[in-house]
């Protein structure tokens, strides 16, 4: 499978951030609250691959993974990776191999 679309935000501004909170679950907002927030990675795929998306790049860096609230939440949806600008771009690389392996997004 390719690479799901995906961009990275660095130094994300405050409308940005506006953005993303609004998208998110209330939950998320305690989560991400006392984060430093210096990249966000954000991966759009169905509901499957963004759970799988999401415990690769937390267990390949130290992500805050988040949900973001779509039109769509049935079939397509996006995750946002937060953290630091090093942890963003492993989780991503770690994605990105994930999805380019033979058992990786395409499941078992």
């Amino acid at each position: 499978m390719a690479m799901p679309n995906s961009r990275i935000i660095y130094a994300p501004s405050a409308g940005a951030m506006e953005i993303l909170r609004r998208r998110m679950p209330p939950a998320s907002h305690e989560k991400i609250k006392n984060l430093r927030v210096d990249a966000i990675g954000l991966i759009q795929a169905n509901i499957a691959n963004i759970l799988y998306f999401a415990d690769v790049a937390q267990k390949a860096a130290a992500v805050c993974p988040v949900e973001l609230n779509g039109s769509c939440p049935q079939h397509i949806t996006t995750l946002a990776l937060i953290g630091d600008v090093s942890a963003v771009e492993t989780a991503m690389r770690s994605i990105e191999e994930a999805a380019a392996s033979p058992s990786g997004a395409n499941g078992f």
